[in-house]
């Protein structure tokens, strides 16, 4: 038996377009894809620029003045003038060069060539273009203003001969949702983009080569993002297309175009001329069933102001694509297959996570995809066994035959993101990822020893440490924990005052004002065993006050907010930072949070709790965080703050706990609770795609089963008996309930 794993080989598809590879283009594709993205997100924030009358002075401004201005320009010299415009000329001018034919047709009938874009990619240099540009446009129309300023609908537009403004506002309009196409946050990614640029080169290549055919080639969404991008520099697209006009037709773009037959003709000839397959992690085939929603709600963003709490580290997700095909095999190779099976399952987290796929069914003239997987980089990679059944059990008595590890870091130091081996001299196994890109954070808070004043657990241990001096004050405590359980908080509630010395306990319930909560950052320092004190740097505190009428609890917050609850768990949230974003909360689950294959009851919502924010950018609002202060569970993103997450989640368990006079979220219990062993069952690691797999309640979303996922199970869970310095339940449920 063999348990070794064989180095894995780079990808035929790192040589796929090795005859291709002297194809010189004349655009730097990596930089300027990357630069579209960042351009598409900008409009897609522009709410403004969607709206018919901002559009239609945009097209008059571009065909009046923009383009007029850039062809006297540019007649000065070969090359197009390091100026850009605005904005909103700047996406008519985007979603035209789209259309090469009609772009092309208009420039040569109003100015007899073709105006190009200049290339500019770095943002403070597009920052001085634009800078530029204004200069040069005030000096020419000083009447016209550099900005959009239209406010109606009633704005008189030219129709040239050659192009109507219904016909380019219909170009703009169609392309107003592209970049939900292309907001994956790993597509922003250098080594993304570069892997893109082999394939779209080699899309190229097929492109020229079965120029005759009559197939329709569909591009995966790598392939179309550099498409795209290419068409958008017309100069440069013009001269790199020269010698396949002809050609150009046969691609398609819209999903709503693409056929059955089409996906299939283009996977088999992908494969036949490269060897490989097709598809790939973060590349679907545009129209094929890949393009369904994701299970997460996964972001770029360029902002994080969680980078203050230097414990808390970001969570890193990335998609994992694996395909599988038999080799050609020797009829004596062939006789034991049904005994044979693969396995696919996590190097580190989730161990008890596997995929088996019988030898069987995996078909030697095409490439079968065993599973799209979500995995934190912390799972650090995949292994495939080949393995055999013993005679006479079922598949869980097996041996293994050989095994071949797949690592994150080596799929990424790979040209193309992708790995293959071969396993068992019987089948090829093609591993790709995309790029790992930050994910909303996770975390989850668990109950912890009672501690006092000071911060100390209240112990004997302390009280030797300290020369018996008295410890004074009784905190509940909690420790939070990050996605791969590492501790970077402390959540403390002040519940009572009073000295406990060495036979002598005195505990009092504080005033109902008094009992604050604090966040200290950082984790414990254990002097023995769980014995320990928490951090000292206090980041967050939320104290009660007196609440009106209408509210049945109000919390003051040290980030300048305060919180009103009413008792059918209606929130009013307000700031006192003029600056801050309108916040609402609303309960259950709401927005990317909910499963729409699912009809929720009021069961299945509660404990929830949905952060809303509404801004310039995003008028009807959207959804930056949810919280579960039953399970002290939550989740934000990187925009949205961790102590004020925290504050939300624990002023809501602390004031439900008094209105309901019960403990709802566990508050009573006091010792750290032992937590599933590493491996075992991993909340968050891994997510899958497959609706089959998904029955698995630890490869959803932890949001979609939280109690499955999120809750603490076991002996310990149950109350018990507590030291007298921790004091019984009965002071706390004086303390807690009121």
């Amino acid at each position: 038996m063999s348990g070794c794993s064989s180095s894995n080989q780079p990808s035929a598809s790192d040589q796929e377009v090795s005859e291709d590879e002297q194809r010189q283009l004349s655009l730097d594709l990596v930089a300027a894809a990357r630069q579209n993205i960042l351009f598409l997100k900008d409009v897609a924030d522009s709410h403004w620029l969607h709206h018919t009358p901002a559009l239609s002075e945009a097209i008059r401004r571009y065909d009046e003045i923009w383009m007029p201005m850039m062809s006297d320009l540019t007649s000065e010299s070969s090359k197009p003038p390091m100026i850009l415009p605005p904005l909103d000329i700047e996406w008519v001018w985007f979603c035209h060069t789209l259309n090469p034919v009609s772009y092309k047709e208009y420039c040569d009938s109003r100015f007899s060539k073709v105006i190009g874009k200049p290339a500019i990619f770095n943002q403070e240099n597009k920052e001085y273009a634009v800078e530029r540009c204004r200069e040069i446009w005030i000096s020419r129309y000083p009447t016209e203003s550099f900005e959009n300023e239209s406010d109606s609908g009633d704005i008189h537009i030219r129709k040239g001969d050659v192009i109507g403004t219904d016909y380019l506002l219909g170009e703009v309009l169609k392309q107003r949702c592209l970049f939900t196409k292309f907001s994956k946050p790993y597509m922003h990614e250098l080594v993304y983009l570069i892997a893109a640029k082999k394939r779209y080169k080699g899309f190229l290549f097929m492109l020229q080569r079965f120029m005759d055919s009559n197939s329709a080639f569909v591009p995966t969404l790598d392939i179309l993002l550099m498409w795209i991008t290419h068409k958008s520099y017309p100069t440069a697209y013009a001269i790199d297309m020269k010698e396949m006009e002809g050609s150009i037709g046969k691609v398609v773009e819209s999903a709503e175009s693409v056929k059955e037959e089409d996906l299939e003709r283009m996977k088999k000839l992908w494969e036949s001329v490269f060897d490989q397959p097709y598809e790939k992690a973060g590349c679907p085939i545009i129209g094929g069933s890949d393009g369904v929603k994701p299970l997460i709600h996964w972001e770029f963003t360029d902002s994080d102001v969680n980078v203050k709490y230097r414990q808390l580290l970001p969570r890193f997700l990335l998609e994992v694509n694996i395909l599988v095909k038999q080799t050609p095999m020797m009829k004596s190779l062939q006789a034991d297959l049904s005994k044979e099976f693969l396995r696919f399952q996590l190097l580190r987290c989730h161990r008890d996570f596997k995929i088996n796929s019988p030898i069987t069914t995996i078909p030697s003239n095409s490439w079968h995809k065993v599973v799209p997987l979500y995995c934190e980089f912390g799972t650090k990679g995949i292994v495939v066994e080949l393995r055999r059944q013993k005679a006479g059990v079922c598949i869980k008595g097996s041996n293994l035959v050989e095994s071949k590890t797949f690592m994150w870091n080596e799929l990424l130091r790979a040209s193309s993101i992708t790995l293959e081996g071969v396993i068992g001299k019987k089948s090829r196994v093609v591993v790709s990822i995309t790029p790992p890109a930050q994910a909303p954070y996770l975390l989850k808070s668990v109950p912890d020893r009672v501690t006092d004043d000071s911060g100390a657990m209240v112990s004997e241990v302390i009280l030797k440490m300290n020369q018996y001096r008295p410890q004074e004050g009784r905190w509940l405590s909690r420790t939070v924990l990050d996605h791969a359980g590492r501790e970077c908080f402390v959540i403390r509630m002040r519940m009572g005052g009073g000295l406990w010395r060495r036979g002598s306990n005195k505990p009092t319930v504080v005033k109902w004002e008094d009992r604050i909560i604090e966040i200290r950052a950082g984790s414990w320092s254990y002097i023995a065993g769980s014995i320990g004190k928490s951090p000292e740097k206090v980041i967050g505190t939320a104290t009660p006050k007196t609440p009106s009428q209408e509210w049945r609890s109000s919390w003051s917050f040290s980030t300048g907010h305060e919180l009103n609850i009413a008792s059918n768990m209606r929130f009013d949230i307000k700031t006192s930072t003029s600056a801050d974003s309108q916040i609402c909360l609303l309960k259950g689950r709401h927005m990317q949070y909910q499963n729409e294959d699912k009809e929720e009851t009021e069961q299945d919502e509660e404990g929830f709790v949905t952060i809303i924010r509404f801004t310039e950018e995003n008028p009807s609002g959207r959804a930056t965080g949810l919280i579960n202060w039953k399970l002290s569970a939550v989740e934000f993103l990187p925009e949205e703050d961790a102590v004020f997450v925290l504050l939300l989640s624990m002023t809501i368990l602390r004031s439900v706990t008094e209105m309901r006079k019960e403990d709802v979220g566990s508050l009573l219990i006091r010792r750290r609770l032992k937590e599933a062993n590493l491996g075992a069952r991993d909340w968050g690691s891994v997510m899958v795609f497959d609706d089959s797999l998904l029955r698995s309640v630890y490869v959803k979303p932890w949001y979609w089963n939280a109690n499955s996922v999120m809750a603490r199970e076991g002996p310990d869970y149950v109350t018990k008996s507590y030291s007298a310095e921790e004091c019984g339940d009965e002071f706390y449920k004086q303390a807690l309930f009121g």
